[in-house]
């Protein structure tokens, strides 16, 4: 219709027609549509017919109303442009034209009428909506919201305060890449009637109020804003912006109907108010009629009596439609019972087949299972031993700490034990002389070539050393906050450290160019001059003799030596307290002589004094009579022995008894002799199950899992044995009386040894006093130091 109309009207008048000539629906989703009469309606989802017979007249009865309404546009079209050039925004207007009379009357008003019309029409305008678009930065998100363009930007705030669930302070509204005053209005921004604009909102405190939309960006996916053209009057229509609420639950579908001509589809509105609970009266109320069924039997007689009809004089009753019924066999109520009885059992023969399928089935998974758990074990004690192995190959082969050449010395000492027997069994004589002699040699020539390696490693190991000393005395002190963060923070001392630090890592550079050393050697001098010493003089007269020699073009492999007393001195100077005090935490002999009275001792192997954390801690509380150095080298001349497996055994005990009690106290009391005696005293380096003698491969786990573990409640077992001994509830029931006295016995002999320690002591059991008095007069079990045999106690002791 809108093509006929081209050639006489506007596009504008067009789609004012086109308007008119529609009805707006008023539903939330804002969607425009013809509304069809009662006729036009076909059956949609409900099944409703529609007639047919008025389609062809309501089409022309609308194309006779599209032609009118054109004919009166026409004629109106030059009253209207004078209204039109007065409108507000640039948005298109879609109110219907007027009619002439009252154009005319509008033209005739006198001029002062006009002004006094003016404060009202700007009012008016004040309470137009208009839509706003505000982009929260810096997530992007877009919230729309209908806002009159007579309100302050800082109402606008307050209302979006309370949306995003900020305080209103922090919110900052930018037009154009500017800041908006709070006391401007939308209008006086130029924002037009039923127009729309777009801003961007900050927060000033992002860290404490960031800006989050409440809904979700994928719940957004229909406008906050519609604008609805109603008719309030005969050819008078407003525009009106709506609002729309999301509803937080989805509306049940209940139907609808489709448009015949257009196809539009029309859905039946959902109730928008939640239907009324029934009021809880707070008492469990349990009804008898509502659980009991009442039956009534009532007879009841028809209105007319009812009579048959049979053959008889004068009276003929045709037979055609008779049927000749034949009984069948007679079912006694036995043989009923009987076919009952067997249906019965068949059932039930069927459904314990099927639950015996499913118990079958339910085995089968639990055997399957457990096979996959076990052969998982075992792959993974598999890749364990292969780890322990390679790991002790790599330490074979690339010795680094002293635990690694503690593992040579023993596979050396192992090595001569087993020549030697051989030599004693095979020769005898003078051959058996010689044969001791050669070994000794190759032992010899085997023991420097362990201390060649050690020294070099140690040479290595000496600027790592340095490095990591440098490093901790510049570190800065950390802390942990109350609400978990770590906390830094720097002091003069640590800065000076710092500044040692990155000087000593330049001094130590000899892969430098010459004037770049000499920038450092200077840098040097300058920083040793701040303190006047025998040691800065000696720095400062090396640092000199360096600069001379390089004046004269001396080699850098002649300078090495003079650069390395330098790096020595330069250190000494860094570990001095008076120069540098962060160091004087990290120094093994304390400042304060007042310190070192109760804590120096005296070595009688070496006969030098030293501080306790120079001797070997042990669960007797009692420092041994040789320092550490000594215990070390006299392991390496005599002993050899390694202690590396008892200390896995260690920590893995340490581990599980932690992660079963928290305040575990004895296996933290021990050293890896204790360990040693342990197991190769008391349990003789063997399973108490199998018999197995890896070392690497034993354990210590609880003999009673209901008590803490101790030298006295303990038992050493593989790791294949540990999971199963581990779910033994009770032990007096599980294993055979001489298995549980084997174990007891075991129990008191580590009992006795550690009882003659005060600090185990305390964490002895109460025994009866025949058990207390042997413990009393019995003697500890010692271990030698050269050969691995054990002092057997006097008889007193058993």
């Amino acid at each position: 219709m809108s093509e006929q109309r081209e050639d006489n009207v506007t596009e504008q008048e067009v789609k004012e027609g086109e308007e008119e000539k529609t009805e707006t629906n008023l539903q939330p989703g804002g969607v425009t549509e013809e509304q069809p009469t009662e006729d036009d309606r076909e059956p949609g989802r409900d099944g409703e017919e529609v007639q047919t017979d008025r389609k062809t007249s309501d089409v022309l009865e609308a194309a006779e109303e599209d032609e009118t309404q054109a004919d009166l546009q026409d004629d109106t079209e030059q009253l209207r442009e004078p209204q039109q050039t007065g409108n507000v925004g640039n948005s298109v207007s879609t109110d219907v034209p007027q009619p002439a009379q009252e154009a005319e009357s509008q033209a005739d008003l006198p001029d002062d009428a006009e002004q006094l019309r003016e404060p009202q029409r700007k009012e008016d305008v004040g309470n137009s909506t208009a839509t706003v678009k505000v982009v929260l930065v810096p997530e992007g998100h877009v919230m729309t919201v209908a806002f009159a363009i007579g309100l302050s930007i800082q109402e606008l705030k307050l209302h979006l305060a309370v949306e995003l669930r900020v305080p209103a302070e922090v919110l900052q509204i930018c037009l154009d890449g500017r800041v908006v005053e709070e006391q401007q209005s939308l209008m006086e921004l130029g924002v037009q009637p039923h127009g729309s604009t777009r801003m961007e909102m900050s927060s000033t405190d992002p860290t404490v109020h960031p800006l989050r939309p409440v809904r979700p960006p994928e719940h957004d996916n229909m406008p906050d804003v519609i604008t609805v053209r109603v008719q309030t009057d005969e050819d008078v229509f407003q525009e009106v912006v709506v609002e729309i609420e999301r509803p937080p639950q989805q509306r049940a579908f209940l139907g609808g109907y489709r448009h015949r001509l257009t196809g539009a589809e029309y859905h039946h509105a959902a109730v928008q108010t939640l239907p009324k609970r029934r009021p809880d009266r707070g008492v469990v109320v349990f009804s008898r009629d509502t659980q009991t069924v009442e039956l009534k039997s009532q007879a009841q007689q028809c209105p007319v009596n009812v009579s048959t009809q049979m053959t008889g004089i004068s009276c003929y009753v045709s037979c055609m439609n008779d049927k000749l019924v034949t009984p069948g066999n007679y079912i006694t109520a036995d043989e009923y019972h009987d076919r009952r009885l067997r249906a019965t059992i068949r059932l039930q023969s069927f459904a314990r087949r099927w639950l015996a399928q499913q118990e079958v089935a339910r085995l089968r998974r639990d055997r399957d299972r457990r096979l996959a758990w076990l052969e998982l074990q075992e792959k993974k004690r598999k890749e364990e031993k292969e780890e322990q192995l390679r790991d002790r190959r790599h330490r074979w082969m690339n010795p680094q700490r002293r635990e690694d050449f503690n593992l040579l010395y023993h596979a050396l000492e192992k090595w001569r034990c087993e020549e030697e027997q051989q030599i004693s069994s095979s020769l005898r004589g003078a051959e058996r002389k010689a044969a001791l002699c050669a070994l000794l040699e190759q032992e010899m020539q085997l023991i420097a070539a362990i201390g060649c390696h050690r020294i070099a490693v140690q040479n290595n190991n000496y600027d790592k050393t340095v490095r990591n000393f440098l490093d901790k005395s510049a570190a800065p002190h950390r802390w942990r906050a109350a609400d978990g963060r770590l906390i830094e923070k720097d002091s003069e001392h640590t800065i000076r450290a710092r500044q040692l630090r990155d000087l000593y890592n330049d001094v130590s550079l000899f892969t430098v160019s010459r004037e770049q050393r000499r920038h450092v050697l200077m840098t040097l001098k300058d920083t040793v001059k701040e303190h006047e010493c025998q040691l800065t003089r000696d720095i400062v007269d090396l640092i000199d003799r360096e600069v001379d020699l390089m004046s004269r073009g001396v080699k850098e492999a002649s300078l090495e030596g003079l650069r390395k007393r330098i790096c020595t001195l330069f250190l000494q100077y860094i570990k001095t307290p008076a120069f540098n005090p962060e160091v004087a935490k990290l120094l093994k002999v304390p400042q304060n002589p007042s310190q070192l009275k109760n804590d120096m001792f005296l070595c009688w192997s070496c006969h030098r004094y030293l501080n306790s954390a120079n001797f070997k801690p042990s669960a007797s509380t009692r420092l041994s009579g040789r320092c550490q150095d000594c215990t070390r080298l006299d392991n390496i001349a005599r002993s050899r022995d390694d202690f590396s497996c008892y200390k896995s055994i260690l920590k893995r005990l340490r581990a599980d008894e932690q992660r079963l009690n928290e305040d575990a106290k004895i296996p933290f009391l021990l050293q890896e002799e204790d360990v040693q005696y342990l197991v190769e005293v008391v349990w003789a380096s063997r399973s108490a199950l199998h018999a197995s003698s890896d070392l690497y491969n034993l354990v210590f786990v609880r003999w009673e899992r209901q008590r803490d573990w101790s030298p006295w409640n303990c038992i050493l077992l593989s790791k294949e044995e540990t999971s199963a001994h581990l779910e033994v509830e009770d032990v007096h029931k599980a294993y055979e009386a001489t298995f549980i006295r084997r174990i007891e016995h075991k129990h008191m002999l580590a009992r006795r040894h550690f009882s003659q320690i005060a600090v185990m002591a305390e964490y002895l059991d109460p025994q009866p006093p025949a058990a207390l008095g042997n413990q009393l007069v019995s003697k500890p079990i010692t271990m030698a130091t050269s050969k691995h045999t054990i002092d057997t106690p006097p008889a007193s002791a058993h």
